[in-house]
């Protein structure tokens, strides 16, 4: 099961893919649709997550960040 690392509530803009960098902060892209291509990244809240190894880092429906235990096959 998941588990919540930290509350930041954002609010998701439709048409967009929001994901956890590198650097441990939300950032989005804006997708591909129809033969028109992706945007470049935006940060859109400084978090600071330090991630550790094993774990998935993802935002969850609340617009928080959460992390859930990554099952090697």
């Amino acid at each position: 099961m998941a588990e919540k690392v930290t509350k930041c509530g954002v609010s998701r803009a439709q048409g967009f893919l929001y994901y956890i960098d590198k650097q441990g902060d939300i950032s989005r892209a804006k997708m591909a649709r129809g033969g028109k291509k992706g945007g470049k990244c935006e940060k859109v809240q400084k978090v600071g997550v330090k991630k550790e190894k094993g774990y998935l880092y993802y935002l969850d429906k609340k617009g928080d960040v959460s992390r859930a235990k990554m099952v090697n096959a």
